[in-house]
């Protein structure tokens, strides 16, 4: 029998002990999904930064969680198929890591919670009811694009006083792209600089958009927060510099990776960040 004392103590012990232990202890070990819209390359980071992140909070993959990858390699079908796979199970968080991705796992949310690394406007693509509240089944993060998009080209024209042109690269499908693209068109009209938007929904169209402004001569380029920017980021940075055009990204991976300029948020911060969402919510945290 023990005594007082000692079941006191016991109880104290077991409330010190983290999260991740007691799930440990119990038997029941989370099983949350990374899910990308985009490939495997182009989130290596990311990745990176939210294994730091659980990490960090005693999270360790294999031994009190396990961590599934996915991802889509910018093939809407494929998206579709593994967002469907993940319905059938039993989850206890997938982790969204962009505006298509989360769009796409939408329906799913009324069973799995969504935490979003990020995303351009979840607002105003009508997932989240409000950044302080979101009140359904996802939270995260934003990147708040559009409200950055007009800074970003008054940022261009003071490293360029005599810009007068520039051609804003972005996908006309992309959540967040129509509200950033009109930012850009306010902050063009008060600067005087005449802007042409072209769509990069995939490589090919990437390569014609850049090829089309150089023919135009083109001042400079705005490059909006998109799949495809993202995961052929490397393509994107390599045909802008051929063409000899200064060039505003939207993430410092594109400055990492040999980019001129950026004006934005630490994507990879945000990846390690995401991981508290995840653990709050394996702790009983409602995402809303």
């Amino acid at each position: 029998m023990l005594t007082r004392r000692e079941v006191m103590m016991a109880i104290g012990a077991g409330a010190l002990l983290p999260r991740a232990a007691l799930a440990q202890q119990t038997g029941k070990i989370p099983r949350i999904v990374f899910l990308s819209a985009l490939g495997a390359p182009a989130n290596a980071a990311r990745e990176e930064a939210f294994r730091r992140g659980l990490k960090d909070l005693g999270w360790q993959e294999g031994k009190n969680i396990v961590v599934e990858y996915r991802y889509a390699d910018v093939n809407p079908a494929r998206l579709q198929a593994l967002v469907t796979e993940l319905s059938g199970l039993k989850l206890d968080v997938i982790v969204s890591t962009g505006p298509t991705t989360t769009t796409a796992l939408k329906p799913a949310a009324t069973v799995t919670p969504i935490v979003m690394g990020f995303d351009n406007d979840p607002v105003g693509a009508g997932l989240i009811a409000s950044l302080a509240k979101p009140g359904g089944n996802i939270t995260g993060l934003s990147g708040l694009s559009p409200e950055l998009s007009g800074k970003q080209l008054e940022l261009l024209k003071e490293t360029i006083p005599s810009l007068f042109k520039v051609t804003v690269l972005g996908s006309s499908t992309a959540s967040g792209n129509a509200q950033a693209l009109s930012a850009v068109e306010r902050a063009a009209a008060a600067l005087r600089i005449s802007v042409r938007f072209a769509n990069m929904r995939n490589l090919d169209e990437l390569g014609t958009a850049v090829r089309e402004a150089a023919k135009t001569r083109t001042g400079a380029f705005l490059v909006l927060a998109s799949p495809a920017g993202t995961n052929y980021r490397k393509e994107l940075i390599e045909r802008i510099s051929k063409s000899r055009t200064p060039a505003m990204y939207y993430t410092s991976e594109f400055v990492d990776e040999g980019g001129l300029m950026t004006y934005g948020v630490n994507i990879a911060d945000m990846f390690r960040r995401s991981a508290g969402f995840v653990d709050r919510i394996l702790k009983g945290a409602k995402p809303g």
